[in-house]
Order: structure tokens, then C-alpha cells, then sequence
């Protein structure tokens, strides 16, 4: 019986666990009141930090609101400002209506960025007269000029979508750091890569990387400290042609912030990758720490220097170095698939002799040696204008909406829940 007990709560957890993964994305997709708003969450990866999140609130704006927001606003600040109406707690029209004439303060996404100066990146959440909740940043003389409107969807505890009517700025909020107009050596010289920013400019290198930052570019620059470290290699003693691949190395093709590389999985081309698969790079993640693996060394990613889409500048704690240049062999091929794939080491040829046995001492007459029949096996080698308190409740309708948006989101992670389930009730029977 008790066996029969840990295997029940051990259901309800995995099912738990997998009913909290969810993809923003892919719950709006469809919604074509939100598509502009949707897209944006995509092309500045802003999705990403959202589906990392265990509980979260999304505040989502109307294709009209959305126009107004991203006018004359470079994609920088339109994830900041995206970020800001991400919440990092659960919030539904019940919680909302629960704070009845007081206020409540919340962290939201840009205030985990470290850009905001002070607290004005919580939001202030406030129900006002009629029943109807307002946001507004938490910086001095804010107003409050977004307000809830409707109930997109929820998967309690974990995620809520909600429409407010416009989004939360304050003064200051806008005015990142634009890649087109910055100058990257100055960027490098000023986050602490002085080295690393003397090399690009040296090799040339850096004419390639402006080059791609119109298409997409993220970039991993090692520190100063990094290239005092005394396990590094004599870079000096490096051709033109192997300093530049080495410097290319430090750079991918594709706009990848912190949050997407969290989520990344296989290896990782490179501009210096070959259709071969060198150069390529392994990314690994735990916590909150990200961390790039080259095959001779590992690096950890420290900091963002620049996060303006489609480019991005990261620094590194240690010099990345290449396999092919630095591993002493040739570049290892892409990693195999499961070990099932691997073909086992082959038996020994049968009937193979053993070695002859001495000759016994005296003159005892030599028995015959049997052959062996074979040889030993081998080893197994995730109603508009309407206020909380003014909102209908949740209806069987509204119930199966939630579900149908909550069942995709859920699909890849109860998957793979189904098959622990199952080697966990061969293990307690």
C-alpha cells in the first residue's frame, strides 16, 4: 500500500511539472489582435526570458497599442519597454481585485536587467475607483496610464496573460545604447576588454564583425583578466590566418542574448565554422549561469555590454580556444547521437587458439589443448474595457480555452513525464 502511495504522489508532481512549462508564443499565436505584439517578443527574445520563468504575469497590448508604442523607438528600447510589462509573479483577475484600495509593488523583467536606476523597474499595481486595477512604473510621479481590460489567458500559478489598455513608461525608460551607433572598440575598452579590443582592431577583425551586426551578430568578448590567465597559449605565436579564426571564433552569426543561450541546445556555429562542424561551440547552462564549452577550455558569460537587437556583446571570463587550434588533434566530429547509435566493439574471431601452456616438468605425456566455441561476449559497450470586479467569472467555455492553450505549451514536457512515470512504477512494483 505505501508503495502504491509514493507512486500516486510521484504522478501528481511529474504532472505538476510538466503542466508549468509554457511557451509564450505559441499560447498568442492565432490571436490576431496581439500578432505585432507577438512578433516583437520573438525578434527581441524578450520570449525567451518569459518562458524561463517559473511564474510570471504577461501584459499584452493590442496591435492599435502596440503601433503607438514601437513608433519612432529603436528595438532596444522596445525590449525594455516589453520587459517592463512582464511581471515576475502570478497575477489573475482574481488576485487583481483582491487588492481592493491599496497598492501593490512587483518586480518586473527590466528591473531584473540591472538598467533601471533605483526601483523603477517594479511596477505599482493599483485598484482605483470603479473596480478598475491600473499599472504604473514605481518611479516618483508615474501615472497611471495602462489598465486592465481582459483575461487572455492562465495556467494558475505559473502564468498569466492579461490585455491592459496601454503600456508603462516612464521618463528615462527609453534611450538605450544604439549598435548602429556605437563604436565597438569604445564599448569593448570601457567594459573592462581593452586586450581583446586591441587584437580585432589589429587583425581586422572587427571590420567582420561590423559588417555583420546589420544581419545579426553576438559577440563574446574575454576580459582583460582572461588574457593574463597562466594556462593561456602563446598567442604571439599564432599565424595572421589562425589569429583571425581564433577571433571569429568569439562571435556568432545569430542574434543570442543570455536568455537564449539558457535554452540553446547542440553546438553552436561560429563565423569562423566550416561546413564541417569546426569551430563550432557547446553551450551549457545551470541556474542562472551560462557557460561555453570549446572542447579544450570552458568560459563563463559575466555580463551584457551591449544588448540592442539584432547584436549583442557579451563578455567572457576566459579566452575561447578552438579545438582545431589548440587541442592538439583534429576538430572532433558533431557529438554522436545515443549511446544506443554507438556500435559496440566487435567479438573476437571464434576458435582462436589459446597461447600454448608450458611444458610440465618430468616426462608426463602433453595433453592436447581444446579449442574454445567462442570467445567471451563483448561489454555492452508552455470583455475588452472591462474591470476585475466588473469581469464575469471564468466559465466552462473560458475553462477549455485555458486547456486548449495550455495543452501545446505542456505536450514536449508531459511527454517526457510519461516515460519517467513509467520506469518509476516498474521500480516500485
Amino acid at each position: 500500500m505505501a508503495a502504491s502511495h509514493r507512486l500516486i504522489l510521484l504522478v501528481l508532481c511529474l504532472t505538476a511539472t510538466a503542466a508549468s512549462a509554457h511557451n509564450i508564443t505559441a499560447i498568442l499565436d492565432g490571436r490576431s489582435e496581439y500578432t505585432l505584439y507577438n512578433s516583437y517578443l520573438s525578434e527581441t527574445k524578450v520570449c525567451d526570458e518569459i518562458n524561463s520563468r517559473s511564474s510570471v504575469t504577461v501584459l499584452v497590448l493590442t496591435n492599435g497599442a502596440m503601433s503607438s508604442l514601437v513608433a519612432n523607438l529603436s528595438l532596444a528600447d522596445i525590449k525594455n519597454a516589453l520587459r517592463l510589462l512582464t511581471l515576475l509573479d502570478y497575477f489573475d483577475e482574481k488576485k487583481l481585485h483582491s487588492i481592493g484600495s491599496s497598492s501593490q509593488l512587483t518586480t518586473s523583467l527590466y528591473q531584473t536587467t540591472g538598467q533601471a536606476a533605483g526601483d523603477m523597474g517594479h511596477v505599482n499595481i493599483t485598484d482605483l475607483r470603479g473596480g478598475k486595477v491600473a499599472f504604473a512604473s514605481a518611479a516618483p510621479g508615474a501615472k497611471f496610464q495602462s489598465t486592465y481590460t481582459k483575461r487572455v489567458a492562465d495556467f494558475p500559478s505559473n502564468l498569466s496573460v492579461l490585455e491592459v489598455s496601454d503600456p508603462i513608461t516612464f521618463p528615462g525608460l527609453f534611450g538605450a545604447p544604439s549598435a548602429s551607433s556605437a563604436n565597438i572598440t569604445d564599448l569593448l575598452e570601457k567594459a573592462g576588454c581593452k586586450q581583446f579590443a586591441r587584437l580585432i582592431v589589429s587583425s581586422g577583425v572587427v571590420k567582420t564583425y561590423q559588417a555583420a551586426m546589420d544581419k545579426a551578430l553576438t559577440l563574446f568578448a574575454p576580459n582583460d583578466d582572461a588574457f593574463k590567465a597562466k594556462d593561456l597559449p602563446d598567442l604571439s605565436k599564432l599565424t595572421s590566418a589562425d589569429l583571425v579564426a581564433l577571433l571569429q571564433y568569439h562571435a556568432l552569426p545569430q542574434y543570442a542574448p543570455k536568455a537564449s543561450l539558457k535554452v540553446a541546445s547542440g553546438r553552436i556555429p561560429t563565423l569562423a565554422s566550416t561546413a564541417a562542424g569546426k569551430y563550432d561551440l557547446a553551450v551549457a547552462s545551470s541556474g542562472d549561469e551560462v557557460t561555453l564549452d570549446t572542447g579544450v577550455d570552458k568560459s563563463r558569460i559575466a555580463s551584457t555590454v551591449l544588448d540592442d537587437p539584432p547584436t549583442v556583446i557579451l563578455t567572457v571570463d576566459s579566452v575561447l580556444l578552438p579545438h582545431v587550434l589548440f587541442g592538439g588533434a583534429p576538430s572532433p566530429a558533431p557529438a554522436p547521437g545515443p549511446a544506443a547509435d554507438v556500435p559496440a566493439s566487435a567479438p573476437a574471431p571464434e576458435g582462436s587458439a589459446p597461447a600454448p601452456a608450458p611444458k610440465a616438468a618430468g616426462k608426463r605425456k602433453k595433453k592436447k589443448a581444446r579449442s574454445p566455441s567462442h570467445s567471451p561476449p563483448a561489454p555492452p559497450a508552455d470583455s475588452p474595457d472591462m474591470a476585475p470586479a466588473d469581469a464575469p467569472t471564468e466559465d466552462a467555455a473560458d475553462k477549455v480555452e485555458s486547456k486548449k492553450n495550455g495543452g501545446a505549451a505542456a505536450a514536449v514536457s508531459f511527454a517526457a513525464s510519461v516515460a519517467s512515470v513509467a520506469l518509476a512504477v516498474a521500480y516500485l512494483l
